[in-house]
């Protein structure tokens, strides 16, 4: 029986070299729940969701998927890579997925260009993200705090009942498990994001319909 706690020494191994700046995730495929995670920049736990769609496992043919861009969950911009892990058969088992911390380096990119090479970067694998409902609230939150050079801690009530809006505009409400998530995105507690979401719903303009 593949055992995916093999390939956890290598995932320590990348976030203690450069930790920490640097985050290592295996996700079990079988279980489709992250399997182990060495440093912190995500938040993700064990056991957790992995938030990948992973019915179509044939389409993980090729080792080495990336790398591509990402948005962590306080807006941070993440260079991303993820391994495909064979199991005894040389079918997939897991994935391991190295998000590396380069918003540090935006400040530097005369002498980072190679690194941040963004668009010789490898699409984003739909079967990754097709689910990731997260990576949709981190663009949309941390482009709407950049443009205002705020954070989301930080934003006066009407600039906060707007990116709400804007949130429940796209659908994220809908899921079931986003309010405790962009809760916390947004340092709120659950009851004032609750309080928030309604007035943004009840100063909505109502729906126009054609006579």
């Amino acid at each position: 029986m593949p055992n995916l706690d093999s390939f956890i020494p290598v995932a320590n191994a990348i976030a203690m070299v450069f930790q920490p700046h640097v985050e290592a995730v295996i996700h079990d495929l079988a279980k489709g729940t992250v399997h182990h995670v060495a440093g912190g920049l995500s938040g993700r736990a064990p056991l957790g969701d992995s938030l990948t769609d992973l019915s179509d496992i044939e389409i993980l043919d090729r080792p080495v998927i990336g790398p591509y861009l990402k948005t962590n969950w306080d807006g941070r911009k993440l260079k991303s890579i993820t391994a495909v892990l064979p199991g005894k058969d040389k079918r997939p088992i897991g994935l391991l997925c190295i998000n590396v911390d380069i918003s540090m380096l935006e400040t530097l990119r005369a002498l980072t260009r190679d690194f941040l090479s963004y668009q010789e970067t490898a699409e984003r694998p739909a079967a990754l993200f097709h689910r990731d409902w997260r990576e949709e609230a981190n663009e949309l939150v941390g482009h709407f705090v950049s443009i205002r050079g705020a954070t989301p801690g930080a934003l006066s009530a009407d600039q906060r009942l707007t990116l709400i809006g804007e949130l429940d505009g796209r659908g994220l409400f809908d899921v079931r498990t986003a309010v405790p998530y962009i809760a916390q995105l947004l340092n709120l507690s659950r009851a004032t994001l609750y309080k928030a979401l309604k007035a943004a719903r009840d100063t909505a303009p109502a729906p126009t319909s054609c006579r």
